[in-house]
């Protein structure tokens, strides 16, 4: 995922600190928040990226994705998908089951188109841009 790629340059605690987070703002959008959430189910480092929206009072993931990572020296080398879950849609996937280590290669293929699209509408509306001025601030 591209947009992982740049973000984790900027923000290289991603990689590999769990529970580092950032929140990057950038209006009209939803919020998006990446957070390091420890190993993944294979037991690579893990991202979590998420707009967060909120129903109810109650916080809603719209979408959020969980990646392994595969890291090379102290950059990215590739970002692989696991997880995929949207609140509003009542839709989670999970294509690698925690105990038996099984990988549904099929939701893996979906879960990576939606990701690079995904990365690529990111990067377009502005989000890494906005990223930049706040730290630049």
């Amino acid at each position: 995922m591209l947009f992982l790629t740049h973000l984790t340059t900027l923000e290289p605690a991603l990689l590999n600190r769990t529970g580092t987070a950032v929140k990057i703002v950038n209006e009209p959008y939803m919020a998006l928040t990446v957070e390091n959430i420890g190993l993944g189910p294979r037991g690579l480092p893990a991202l979590s990226i998420c707009h967060y929206g909120e129903q109810n009072g109650d916080l809603m993931r719209d979408p959020e994705m969980c990646f392994e990572l595969e890291i090379e020296g102290d950059r990215l080398k590739e970002a692989h998908p696991y997880y995929f879950r949207n609140d509003y849609a009542g839709f989670e996937q999970n294509a690698i089951d925690e105990d038996t280590k099984i990988i549904c290669a099929r939701m893996i293929r979906e879960q990576r188109a939606f990701s690079e699209t995904w990365s690529r509408n990111l990067i377009e509306q502005g989000f890494l841009r906005a990223h930049q001025a706040t730290k630049s601030a």
